[in-house]
């Protein structure tokens, strides 16, 4: 369902643009569809007949995006697994700092050999409803002012339902621009795009190394666009826009922690108005990778930082849990397929 359809509900319930107006943003702020406000309550402002029907379309709505489970990690951060309307799920997180990251398809089709949600392979689009769906679900448990589209799936390939869902979370959801942060492995598209919207959120790209067929390994079905045209785009846009560009680094030990990379990183992006996010990857113990020892991570920040590029270390929620981006969505399916083949669980 994209936001249009759950419009056109409303209207068909005969709701005006203004109802319509007041019902979404109701929605966004996780509140009851038809609640008041202490001047005017709903029986004196919406139509009988929307009164009527309300009950049924709100119950719609609520099936966007159902609760799952709950997972609370020492970091003050929550994974949300999510339940759509078909059965499928994807993962939210609450962040610190009133934060959300929202997902964007059923699983992904880039194939990063690295993480998880990539190794189901692309199920289906999240529709523009399902994606703000996120907001309004996690908004029944605390604030959210701070949107990140860098759950499950790559929002470049949905980008129409993506950036419907920006532009509505940026206006009637109450969202600073800069707050709706556009999560990429880098697609043309996404340059071509984002510069000609309303709502231009900030960007993050994924970049994991500085060589361009060791990316091409890593990110096997990303755009081919080398790392020294990446930047340069995002140069572009961040200048636009007046939001630094934040590059994301999955560290894997042995792999991209090496000297050579952090020299490559000082060349591409020393002046540059960028922020470099460097992410020790979420292992477990029989992974192939494994994220650098504690050590060698704190020497690399020093080595960016004292040398020109403001470097930070962006721990993925949900670590102490075993909650990296996939894995809860995995083990549930794994749970529903045992039960299915009727095997011990």
């Amino acid at each position: 369902m994209r936001i249009q359809d759950v419009h056109q509900r409303l209207a068909d319930l005969g709701a005006k643009p203004r109802h319509i107006g007041r019902m979404t943003r109701a929605w966004l702020k996780g509140q009851p569809l038809e609640i008041g406000r202490r001047q005017q309550q709903a029986e004196h402002f919406l139509p009988l007949s929307v009164r009527e029907g309300l009950p049924q379309v709100s119950e719609e709505i609520a099936g966007l995006a159902r609760l799952r489970s709950e997972h609370p990690a020492a970091d003050g951060s929550a994974r949300l697994l999510v339940e759509l309307a078909d059965g499928q799920m994807v993962e939210s997180v609450l962040l610190p700092r009133d934060g959300l990251c929202v997902s964007s398809q059923v699983g992904c089709a880039v194939g990063c050999v690295f993480c998880m949600t990539g190794k189901s392979g692309l199920l289906r689009q999240l529709g523009s409803a399902e994606i703000v769906a996120q907001v309004a679900l996690a908004r029944r448990f605390r604030p959210v002012k701070k949107v990140v589209f860098m759950g499950m799936g790559e929002p470049a390939h949905n980008l129409d339902n993506v950036l419907e869902a920006i532009d509505l979370l940026g206006t009637d959801g109450g969202i600073g621009h800069k707050n709706l942060v556009f999560s990429t492995v880098g697609d043309p598209r996404v340059f071509e795009r984002l510069p000609q919207q309303q709502v231009k959120p900030a960007l993050a790209l994924s970049l994991h190394t500085t060589d361009a067929e060791l990316r091409q390994a890593l990110l096997p079905r990303a755009p081919r666009i080398d790392p020294d045209e990446l930047v340069e785009l995002g140069e572009a846009y961040a200048r636009a826009v007046g939001f630094p560009i934040q590059y994301q680094w999955t560290l894997l030990k042995g792999i991209n922690d090496t000297q050579d990379e952090m020299d490559g990183i000082l060349r591409l992006l020393k002046g540059r108005y960028a922020v470099m996010n460097l992410i020790p990857y979420n292992s477990l113990e029989l992974d192939e990778f494994q994220r650098p020892a504690g050590e060698r991570i704190v020497q690399m920040v020093r080595y960016l930082h004292s040398r020109g590029v403001l470097t930070k270390v962006r721990n993925s929620a949900g670590q102490d849990i075993d909650g990296g981006c996939g894995q809860l969505r995995a083990r549930a399916t794994e749970v529903i397929a045992r039960r299915s083949r009727h095997e011990p669980l």
